[in-house]
């Protein structure tokens, strides 16, 4: 299990900060307030097959992603120019190709010119043109009931773990029910929903022996659907947050 520190991160649905104003020759940061942005289109480069680069801005510090790490720090802009300074990456194990595009996002992201037209940024360095369209757009919210959402993530302190490869864990809520996939067995039991919140009533589950991977996921899932939680969606992922410990959930495609 990957383990890596978030400086920047805090749990929970991200907010989006960045640019806007009489037009899109000379935007400004306060048009983008509570707006985050999903890559739709690129030229002068390629893309890793099946990611995705997504961008978020909140009180002056920038997150972004390209596939697998997460990276941030703060950003300014001059007239139509966006500069970030050196950007916190995030340590997961990644293949090279998803490496690499990391490395290039952090570099792109130092010093572009962009335009905002209603939902569509552009980002220009001069050889790569990169659009991203509002993520309100591109993927509104999925409903809390009746998705199945896959476990992405295990959040201690501030800290977040990677699923171990291979290692499947869920949940289903739908009626006042919750069904668990918990990394190895499987169970369900009540819970009460309300806008924000979650209540999970005594979980009972199957009593399999799992091995070191599974079960450590699984002692992470159990621990957090217990009583009461906070929980948030944002687009296709649902965050669960019980203090020092969460589950970071991607609905299934």
């Amino acid at each position: 299990m990957t383990r890596f520190t978030l400086p920047f991160l805090v749990v929970g649905a991200l907010l989006l900060v960045a640019c806007s104003g009489a037009g899109a020759a000379s935007p400004s940061a306060a048009a983008l307030e509570g707006r985050a942005f999903l890559s739709t289109g690129i030229q002068g480069a390629d893309l890793v097959a099946d990611t995705q680069v997504r961008l978020t801005f909140t009180d002056g510090d920038l997150s972004a992603q390209a596939g697998c790490n997460i990276m941030g720090g703060t950003y300014s802009i001059e007239g139509d120019r966006l500069r970030t300074t050196q950007l916190f990456m995030t340590e997961m194990g990644c293949d090279e190709p998803r490496q690499a595009q990391d490395e290039w996002l952090a570099s792109f992201l130092g010093d572009v010119t962009f335009t905002l037209e209603g939902d569509t940024l552009t980002l220009t360095n001069g050889t790569v043109r990169l659009t991203l369209t509002d993520k309100e757009v591109v993927t509104p919210d999925q409903a809390l009931e009746g998705t199945r959402w896959v476990l992405d993530g295990i959040v201690s302190g501030d800290a977040v773990s990677s699923v171990p490869v291979g290692v499947i864990a869920s949940i289903t809520i739908a009626g006042g029910r919750v069904d668990v996939e918990a990394g190895c067995n499987m169970g369900g039991g009540s819970v009460e929903v309300t806008a924000d919140t979650l209540t999970f009533g005594p979980l009972a589950t199957t009593k399999m022996a799992c091995e070191a991977g599974p079960a450590s996921v699984e002692s992470a899932v159990l621990a957090v659907l217990s009583g009461r939680v906070n929980y948030t969606i944002d687009a296709d992922g649902l965050t669960l947050d019980a203090g020092d410990a969460g589950l970071m959930f991607r609905a299934a495609s």
